[in-house]
This record gives C-alpha cells, sequence and structure tokens, in this order.
C-alpha cells in the first residue's frame, strides 16, 4: 500500500489525468441524458466545454495559472453560447482550490474573486423562473458556499505547508548549529590537549637533551656525573610517559583517571618537584611563594604549574649557558600572581609578538590561551637589564 502511494505521490499529472478522464465519462453521459428528457440531440457546443473542463483538471498542477484563465475562458463561453453548467463544471471548484494551495499570489486572489462571482452570474444567465426574489437571493448564496470553501480550503493547505517548511527549514537550522558547536568543542577540546602535550612534551625532552648533552660530554671523564645524568633522564621520560598516557586515555575513552592507571594533573604543590627536576638540569632557579597558600580552583591549579614550567623551558631554550632564573609564587586576597624572570639572553621578540612567523611561539600562545580560560592577565617580554619576564595574575575564587 505505501508503495502504491508513493507511485501516486511520483505522478501527480496521472491522477488527474484519470479523474478528468472520469469526470469526462460522468459529463458526457449527463448531457445524453439531459438532452434525451428534453427529446432533442446532444448540444455540439457542450463538448468543446467538457473536454476544456477536463483538461483543466487534468494539467491544473502542472500549469495552475494558465489552468484557471483556460477555466474562466470556459465560463465565459458557457454563457455566450448558452451551455448550461453540468457535472463537467466540478472542475471550476477543482481549479479554485488548486489555485489557492499552489498557485502564485495574483492566482489565488483571481480565483477566489472569480469563485465568489460565478454563482451569481450563472443565475444572471439562467434565471429559475418558478422562483422568486428571495429565492433567487437564496439559492445564489447556497451556491457561493461552495466555491468559497474551495478556497478556504486550498488556502488552509498553502499555509499548513508554509507552516511544516519554516519547521523543517528550523530543524535544519537547529541542526547546522548542533553540528557546528560539537565541531567547535571537539576543537577547543583538541587545542586544550595540543596544549597538554606541548607542555608536557617541551619540558620534559627539554631536560632530556640537557642531560643527554652533559652525560655525552663527561662520560668519560666523570663516569659518576654521567649515571646521574641518565638517570635523571630515565625519571624524566617515566614522568613524560605517565602524563602523556593520561592525555592519550582520555583521548581513547574520554574517561577520568578511575582506576589510578593515570597520573592526576599537576597543581602548585608539585612546583617543588619541578623546580628540583630543573637545578637538577642545570638551570639555577630561586623560587619563593609570598602569602598564605590556600586551596586553589584546578584549573588555576594547572594553569600556574603549567605557566611555570613552559617559562622555565623557554629559559634553557633561549637564555644562554649561564642563565638564571626566579619564580615568585605570590597569594593575594582575590588572585594568584605568578613572576617567572631569568638573566639570561631572552627570546628573539617575534616569538612573544607574533607567535613565530616559522611556527614558533607556540608555548607562550599556550600560556595566553591558559590565562585567558581562567579569565586572567599574561604579560611577557624583555626584562630591563637584559634577560627576560613573564608575568601572571589569575584570579581567585573559593575552592568548594
Amino acid at each position: 500500500m505505501q508503495r502504491l502511494y508513493d507511485f501516486l505521490r511520483r505522478h501527480p499529472t496521472g491522477v488527474d489525468a484519470f479523474w478528468a478522464f472520469v469526470l469526462f465519462g460522468i459529463s458526457g453521459l449527463g448531457a445524453v441524458a439531459v438532452a434525451e428528457a428534453d427529446g432533442r440531440d446532444p448540444a455540439l457546443a457542450s463538448v468543446p466545454v467538457i473536454i476544456g473542463l477536463c483538461l483543466v483538471v487534468a494539467l491544473r498542477r502542472r500549469w495552475t495559472d494558465r489552468m484557471l484563465l483556460l477555466a474562466a475562458g470556459i465560463g465565459v463561453l458557457q454563457m455566450a453560447f448558452d451551455v448550461q453548467p453540468g457535472p463537467a463544471n466540478f472542475a471550476m471548484l477543482v481549479i479554485i482550490y488548486t489555485a489557492a494551495a499552489d498557485g502564485p499570489p495574483w492566482a489565488s486572489r483571481f480565483a477566489l474573486g472569480g469563485g465568489l462571482a460565478a454563482a451569481p452570474l450563472s443565475q444572471l444567465r439562467w434565471p429559475d423562473g418558478a422562483s422568486g426574489v428571495w429565492g433567487h437571493l437564496l439559492f445564489m448564496v447556497f451556491m457561493v458556499v461552495p466555491f468559497a470553501l474551495a478556497w478556504v480550503l486550498g488556502d488552509s493547505i498553502r499555509t499548513r505547508r508554509a507552516y511544516l517548511a519554516q519547521l523543517e527549514e528550523r530543524a535544519d537550522r537547529l541542526e547546522r548549529e548542533r553540528e557546528a558547536q560539537s565541531k567547535v568543542a571537539v576543537a577547543a577540546e583538541r587545542a586544550r590537549i595540543a596544549r597538554e602535550l606541548h607542555d608536557v612534551v617541551a619540558h620534559n625532552v627539554s631536560v632530556m637533551v640537557v642531560q643527554a648533552d652533559g652525560a655525552a660530554y663527561v662520560l668519560d671523564a666523570a663516569p659518576d656525573q654521567a649515571k646521574q645524568a641518565l638517570a635523571t633522564i630515565s625519571g624524566t621520560g617515566r614522568q613524560a610517559l605517565a602524563e602523556m598516557r593520561r592525555l592519550l586515555g582520555v583521548l581513547r575513552t574520554g574517561e577520568p583517571e578511575e582506576s589510578g592507571e593515570y597520573v592526576p594533573q599537576p597543581d602548585v604543590e608539585q612546583l617543588d618537584e619541578l623546580i628540583e627536576q630543573v637545578r637538577g638540569a642545570g638551570l639555577p632557579v630561586d623560587f619563593r611563594v609570598e602569602g598564605t597558600p590556600r586551596p586553589l580552583p584546578s584549573g588555576v591549579e594547572l594553569t600556574a604549574y603549567r605557566i611555570v614550567q613552559e617559562a622555565l623551558t623557554n629559559t634553557r631554550k633561549h637564555g644562554g649557558e649561564n642563565a638564571g632564573a626566579s619564580v615568585r609564587l605570590v597569594y593575594f586576597d582575590d588572585g594568584l600572581g605568578l613572576l617567572v624572570e631569568d638573566d639570561g639572553k631572552g627570546a628573539p621578540h617575534e616569538l612573544y609578538e607574533d607567535g613565530g612567523a616559522d611556527g614558533s611561539g607556540h608555548g607562550l600562545i599556550g600560556m595566553r590561551e591558559r590565562v585567558g580560560m581562567v579569565g586572567g592577565t599574561l604579560d611577557a617580554g624583555p626584562r630591563p637589564g637584559g634577560g627576560f619576564r613573564i608575568s601572571a595574575l589569575l584570579p581567585l575564587k573559593p575552592a568548594h
């Protein structure tokens, strides 16, 4: 049954042609019956009228406006050649409905006007002598009702279709918005993971490279120092591997570290370990905490740790051989201040201004993004007297 319904929907003109053929048969039989009842031959003028009105039904959805004009012309010819209305005039109701439902605006208005005028014109052309004035008026009103209902029904169908189209368009728009929001969320998550990977890899690999260079330099002269450097490389590599496992675990499953397989995200309490690791890699660091330490939101904890980590990594990369650094962690009443300075050569100008035309400077870009995510401010640039300075202020809220 569904296949038949789908077939009929795909071939509307064929369906209309079938009903036009049915209307032609009924109209022909009606014309013959009327002629025999009157004792005369069927009027030849009624044949083109019947054919024309059946053609209107057959092609009403293919050429709606043209068929409406054809029906109006046939009505005028009926009055001119005294061809009284018959079953074929049912096509008038059909084309009025079609024009109101599918036709252009002018065709809908023309159909309404023509439908309301058809009954009065018919009564004037073929008056019923047996009825009085009030009988004529009552019959006229009665005949106008079908034409008005046909137009109202067609206009209601047009309105319903427009409403459904609006609902479909709104649903499509909402679906596109959901897809766009999903893409934005995915991009934000990818950027967050990229920052995490950058911080983990850049810092730990930097330490490993420095220790490997030092081990190669003193391998023959001081085997004990070489062993210590290799031990540092091993520990740093395991730490980097643990953090990367955590990030990759999030990528694979999106689940938190419930099983304990992945290490938790670093916080300010682990800054001592980080700075000891940096000192072990050969960079002198002066670390001080001012104010009263207290619990911080996890986002601020991670941001503070990553800023210090990236700043010290940049010092090792760009500060030179004899560079030293200082880290200040200051607890204010409504914020956490960070100040990381070094006395080295400083980073190239393009790294902290433009992010690097060659793709460098992602660490400072990542720091700015992290600080922006927690509503803080960051200032990075050359230090008076040489070196580089990174200053950040992170707003605090009570941790629950």
